[in-house]
């Protein structure tokens, strides 16, 4: 082997997927990438309810109200336990939708490993494509899943009066009336818009930052729990700064009166009525603090992951 050729392959060290660090194989490793995802998706909601009720607040609130002014409001009115309203759906949801990201992506990962390596490819090398597509598939997977239960979310965050004399009981109440009405996947088109793209450019992000740290020669169980924690929150930071105006287009979907929506009843309609009542400023109110949510959010999400993945090797 020349001296050339040595040279070509030190400069190139592929991205590991996680099935490479185990030997575990089928149901067992479908087993341990959802539970890992489950652990994954706990630890987002905890984090980032607070900061996601906001966001909610504001992009379905008329007028120019501030961050601030929402999160007083909801002090003065419904106290410090209103940053946890509507807890419940994603607590139980968000972790099958995270398990639901997390598994789709590790299995496409290994398909494409799989047909590298009969086109006689490196070993684990995955381009930035296959890495995009992987994130692609299981953001359009997790939309299935995400549009209900984002919808119970938000219309149980907007509720500001008292259980008792509230539309909503509680989070079983909330998800029988949408499904009476045939309204609980109301918003599921633009869902898909943000998943399917931002969660190519989620994973996209994350594995190019961890093939950066094999370059040093780490492998991947080796990189420490903080720099998967501050590649996450890149990645999350990446992903809304990709997809945010189809957020505020879902959220005021899903905000809308059921019957006779106000806003109209599908993407295109909703956006252009937004931009006609708001203007532009609009499609971009409540990003600072949906960007202050995403770094912990999605730092303590990857993070979990990847901890719970090495544990269970």
């Amino acid at each position: 082997m020349d001296s050339q050729q040595v040279m070509s392959e030190e400069l190139f060290v592929s991205p590991q997927v996680v099935d490479d660090l185990t030997e575990i194989h089928g149901f067992n490793k479908t087993v341990k990438d959802v539970f890992s995802g489950t652990v994954g998706g706990v630890a987002q909601v905890l984090v980032g309810q607070p900061f996601d009720i906001i966001k909610v607040r504001l992009q379905t609130m008329p007028g120019n109200t501030t961050a601030w002014e929402a999160i007083a409001d909801l002090v003065r009115y419904e106290g410090l336990r209103g940053f946890y309203k509507g807890t419940m759906a994603p607590l139980v949801g968000v972790g099958a939708c995270v398990s639901c990201q997390f598994g789709v992506n590790e299995a496409m990962k290994r398909m494409f490993k799989d047909i590298n390596r009969s086109r006689g490819r490196f070993e684990n090398s995955l381009s930035l494509g296959q890495y995009y597509t992987c994130g692609f598939v299981s953001g359009s997977a997790n939309a299935v899943l995400a549009t209900p239960i984002e919808h119970v979310r938000i219309r149980m965050q907007l509720q500001k009066e008292a259980l008792a004399n509230a539309q909503y009981k509680s989070t079983l109440d909330c998800t029988g009336k949408l499904l009476k009405e045939g309204a609980l996947m109301r918003g599921f088109s633009a869902t898909l818009m943000r998943t399917s793209h931002g969660f190519g450019v989620y994973f996209l992000t994350y594995e190019t930052l961890i093939g950066w740290q094999l370059s040093l020669g780490l492998r991947r169980d080796q990189i420490s729990a903080w720099k998967a924690c501050l590649f996450g929150a890149v990645s999350g930071a990446c992903f809304w700064a990709m997809t945010y105006p189809f957020d505020v287009v879902k959220s005021v979907m899903q905000a809308d009166k059921l019957k006779n929506p106000a806003y109209g009843t599908n993407v295109v309609q909703v956006a252009r009525n937004i931009y006609k009542e708001r203007g532009l400023r609009a499609f971009t109110k409540g990003f600072t603090p949906t960007m202050l949510r995403s770094l912990p959010v999605n730092g303590a999400t990857f993070a979990a992951f990847e901890v719970t993945m090495r544990l269970l090797n």
